[in-house]
């Protein structure tokens, strides 16, 4: 006979075996525990499989916003030498593109040819100094003998003209002298100024036409200008700024600060002021021409170089700050992706502005206290669960190779 107990049968009122009360109480723990672990072990690995991302608050902090324009360097002063004088290249003194100081000889035309004319006008003088010496001595004496009565008035006439022709005749053999001297100056081409000269466009020995062949060129390095074009709306903006600061946009804008970068560098570096701008709109682009001028003691900026430019473009205001690998694009508007607390990926547009510190302005989207992703982007898109790690974003992003 079958008695009750720990997991085996008895009989129940009808006669028919069944399980022991304790026994189906201890199966149900056992099936608890094991949809637990499952359950677990289910949540685990969806845990495992959910994007992993990096994000940030972004930065929001007191800024100046700049308008960026791109613009052109231009040489302060630069000339294409010719030689006024014409004849055969004799010397080139100068090696190709060596600084060189204003005043410094780069060229020597054969002076031969001009040593001889200068030589034949000095001689053209001295004969016409002769002649009026000569000349002078017979009006004194047509003068004496006019006063005695002992030669006709028209006689001493006719000294007289010869006498004032002398010294016209002097005078232009002078004029002569003088040109044939100039001739022989013009021989040496020097610098007119300081700066940096191109390679010889003609060698030793070549005929060179005066006023006509190009020599060589030269550019000045220190100070170098910046050129840039502005539209309507950025003008009146400035110039509005520039009354208020006591100054005119033409004239620079009251010398108002900006900073341009190049190519090769990621943040604006190099700081000028600007100094003139031109005194109407252009009508076919609606633009106006503005200029700054930036030192440039070490020679790194070139005429012809492209850049950059930031002008101050706003009053300082609260401005939410985000790098530029948080910022995605969908079709012609700007996204960032938030994450909520509980993972939830969504996107918000916003509106971009200038890079101030390494960072892009969100001029329209955020107040600064959302969580944005910043790293991973990839991985995301809108209603997505993502695993976040939080980070802090500088006050400031360091530019590489930042020199000055």
């Amino acid at each position: 006979m079958d008695t009750p107990g720990n997991g085996q049968l008895h009989r129940d009122a009808g006669g028919r075996p069944c399980r022991s009360a304790g026994w189906l109480a201890r199966a149900a723990v056992s099936a608890a525990f094991l949809l637990g672990t499952a359950f677990s072990s289910t949540a685990f690995a969806q845990d495992q499989q959910l994007p992993v991302v990096t994000a940030a608050k972004p930065v929001v902090r007191e800024i100046v916003e700049d308008d960026e324009f791109v613009g052109r360097f231009e040489a302060v002063d630069q000339v294409s030498l010719r030689s006024r004088v014409g004849g055969y290249l004799d010397q080139v003194h100068f090696q190709d593109g060596t600084l060189v100081k204003q005043g410094d000889l780069l060229f020597t035309i054969d002076q031969r040819p001009f040593k001889a004319a200068l030589n034949q006008a000095q001689a053209q003088v001295d004969s016409a100094k002769t002649l009026v010496e000569f000349s002078k001595m017979q009006f004194e004496r047509a003068e004496t003998l006019s006063r005695e009565g002992n030669i006709p008035v028209s006689t001493l006439d006719d000294r007289r003209r010869e006498y004032l022709a002398a010294q016209a005749q002097l005078d232009g053999t002078e004029a002569a002298l003088e040109n044939a001297s100039l001739d022989l100056e013009f021989t040496e081409i020097k610098a007119p100024f300081s700066g940096r000269v191109d390679r010889r466009l003609v060698s030793p020995g070549n005929l060179v036409q005066a006023d006509q062949t190009v020599l060589t060129t030269i550019v000045s390095i220190d100070p170098i200008d910046f050129y840039f074009d502005i539209d309507e709306r950025s003008y009146f903006a400035y110039a509005r700024d520039a009354r208020e600061r006591g100054g005119v946009m033409q004239e620079g804008a009251g010398g108002l600060d900006v900073v341009v970068r190049v190519a090769d560098r990621d943040e604006a570096t190099f700081k000028g002021k600007l100094d003139f701008a031109e005194n109407r709109l252009d009508e076919a682009t609606g633009t106006m021409r503005v200029r700054a001028r930036f030192d440039n003691k070490d020679g790194v900026l070139q005429p012809g170089m492209f850049g950059r430019i930031n002008v101050p473009g706003s009053l300082p205001h609260p401005g939410v700050l985000l790098p530029d690998e948080a910022i995605g694009a969908d079709q012609n508007r700007r996204i960032v992706f938030v994450v909520d607390e509980a993972g939830l990926i969504s996107a918000k547009p916003v509106r971009t502005g200038p890079r101030i510190d390494g960072y892009r302005v969100i001029r329209e989207g955020l107040t600064g206290e959302e969580t944005v992703v910043i790293n991973g982007l990839v991985r995301v898109r809108p209603g997505v669960t993502v695993k976040s790690e939080m980070t802090t974003l500088p006050p400031k992003v360091e530019a590489e190779g930042q020199t000055q």
